[in-house]
C-alpha cells in the first residue's frame, strides 16, 4: 500500500493573480495554447513547464525556475505540507460538481510494489521531453491523478478543509475556463498522520498521468545508478532491509527521487468527470474499417454526431462510425457478440478489428475536435466514457484498459504546487 509523504511545496507568492500565471497540464497544451500561456503573463509556468526541446530549451527552463525562487516570485512552505485541491464546475449536463483531492508525495517504484497501479495498457512514447526537464529542473512541475478506493477520504480531506479555513489559512484561487481551482496547506502533522494513515489502506490507481510516472521511475534509477548522486548505488530502496552499502545510513530514506508530485482523490461517481477518447484509424480505406467492423457489429445510418447524440450512446448501448465523407453509422453489437469481453468500448473495438493487417489507430478527446479531423483519416469511432464501474472494477481485479480508455476532466492546474527534488 502506499505510503505518501508531506513535502515542503513551492508556491506562487501569495499576491500573485494565479489566473495569469498558471496553466492546464502541458500534454493538452497545443503551440497556439502555448503562446497564449506565454503572453499572459511573463511569469507564466509554461515559461518552465514547456520550454523548446533542445538542450538549451532545458536549460533556460532551469534557470528560469532558479531565478523565480531567488526572486521570491515562488516561495517555498516553511516545514512539510500536504495540500487540498478543490476544483468546482458545471459538467456537460449541466451538474455542479465539487472535487476535492491531496497533493502529495507519491512513491516511486514498479507498479505494485509501493501501492501505485496503472489502470490502462501505457502506449510507448519515444520523447524524453519530460526526462530532460526533470534533470534540468530538478522539480516535479505538474502533479499525477491518481484514485484512492478508501472510503470517505474525500470527506476527511473535507473537514480538514473547513478546519483550515477557521483557522484563517490562506486560500490560493483562480478560476479559468469555467472550473475554480482552489488550495490549502496543511502543516498540521496531526491531520497529515491521518491523511497518510487512510491513503495506504488501498493501493492508488493511476487516472492521468502514466507517462509522468514512467519518468519518475525512470529518473530514480538514473539516481540509483549515479555513483556521485544522493543515494548509494546498491541501495535497494528506501528504509530499505537490504542495503549492501558501506553507509547504510545513506539508505535510512525517504530520498527525494523516491517520490512523486501527485493528487489523489476518492474515487466516487458525484466527484468524478469522465470523457470518452475517441479512436482515429487509418492504414486502410474507410470501406475496409467499416466491412470489420460489421463482424461485431449492425451498422444503420445516424445523424451526424451532437452532444446529444454522445448521451444517446451510453442510454441505448452502441457506438457511431465516422467517414472521412462525413457520413454517420450507429455501431450496436451483436446480440451475445461481446459475451465474454469486458463492457469496455476500446476492448470490443480491437476484439472486432484484431485481424485487420496495416490498421493503426491514434486518439482524440473531444466530438467537435473528433469531426473536425476525421476527414484526414480512415475513419473515427465515437466511444462512450468509462463508467466509474469498470474503474473500480480495474482497481480491485488488477486488470488493466486499452489505451486510452478514460479523459479525466477538468485537468489539473500546473503552477498550483511545484515539488524540487534536492530535499
Amino acid at each position: 500500500m502506499p505510503t505518501v509523504i508531506p513535502f515542503r511545496a513551492w508556491r506562487y507568492a501569495p499576491d500573485t493573480d494565479l489566473s495569469a500565471v498558471t496553466a492546464p497540464p502541458y500534454d493538452v497544451l497545443s503551440a497556439d495554447d502555448v503562446a497564449m500561456f506565454q503572453a499572459r503573463h511573463e511569469r507564466n509556468i509554461v515559461h518552465v513547464d514547456v520550454p523548446p526541446q533542445t538542450p538549451e530549451g532545458y536549460a533556460d527552463a532551469a534557470a528560469t525556475l532558479k531565478d523565480w525562487m531567488a526572486a521570491g516570485t515562488l516561495v517555498q512552505d516553511d516545514a512539510p505540507t500536504f495540500t487540498l485541491y478543490r476544483m468546482s464546475f458545471k459538467d456537460a449536463c449541466d451538474t455542479f460538481r465539487n472535487m476535492i483531492g491531496v497533493l502529495v508525495g507519491l512513491p516511486v517504484d514498479d507498479y505494485g510494489k509501493s501501492g501505485v497501479l496503472p489502470h490502462e495498457r501505457i502506449t510507448p512514447k519515444a520523447s524524453t521531453d519530460r526526462l530532460d526537464l526533470t534533470r534540468a529542473t530538478g522539480a516535479n512541475l505538474s502533479p499525477i491523478w491518481a484514485l484512492s478506493l478508501v472510503d470517505g477520504l474525500s470527506n476527511v480531506l473535507e473537514q480538514y478543509w473547513d478546519l483550515a479555513a477557521s483557522a484563517h489559512i490562506p486560500t490560493a484561487r483562480c478560476t479559468d475556463a469555467g472550473v475554480t481551482h482552489e488550495t490549502l496547506p496543511i502543516a498540521n502533522t496531526q491531520q497529515q498522520a491521518v491523511i497518510t494513515s487512510l491513503i495506504a489502506q488501498s493501493d492508488v490507481l493511476i487516472a492521468d498521468g502514466h507517462h509522468r510516472y514512467g519518468v519518475a521511475q525512470r529518473y530514480r534509477e538514473e539516481v540509483r545508478e549515479d555513483t556521485d548522486g544522493p543515494r548509494p548505488k546498491d541501495c535497494d530502496g528506501p528504509h530499505s532491509e537490504n542495503c549492501d552499502s558501506a553507509h547504510p545510513e545513506d539508505c535510512d530514506g525517504p530520498h527525494p527521487e523516491d517520490f512523486t508530485l501527485a493528487f489523489i482523490s476518492e474515487l466516487v461517481a458525484e466527484q468524478l468527470n469522465i470523457d470518452a477518447i475517441h479512436r482515429v484509424y487509418d492504414g486502410v480505406d474507410f470501406d475496409t474499417l467499416k466491412a470489420a467492423l460489421a463482424t461485431h457489429f449492425d451498422l444503420e445510418p445516424a445523424p451526424k454526431p451532437t452532444p446529444a447524440t454522445l448521451d444517446e450512446m451510453v442510454a441505448e448501448g452502441r457506438l457511431v462510425l465516422l467517414s472521412p465523407a462525413g457520413d454517420a453509422n450507429w455501431l450496436t453489437p451483436k446480440p451475445g457478440i461481446f459475451d465474454d469481453v469486458r463492457p469496455l468500448d476500446g476492448l470490443w473495438l480491437e476484439q472486432a478489428l484484431a485481424d485487420v493487417e496495416a490498421l493503426t489507430v491514434t486518439y482524440q478527446h473531444g466530438l467537435e475536435e473528433t469531426l473536425a479531423t476525421v476527414p484526414e483519416h480512415s475513419g473515427a469511432v465515437l466511444i462512450r466514457p468509462t463508467s466509474i464501474e469498470e474503474i473500480r472494477r480495474t482497481a480491485t481485479e488488477g486488470l488493466l484498459m486499452p489505451p486510452k480508455s478514460t479523459f479525466f476532466t477538468p485537468k489539473l492546474r500546473t503552477g498550483l504546487v511545484l515539488r524540487t527534488l534536492d530535499e
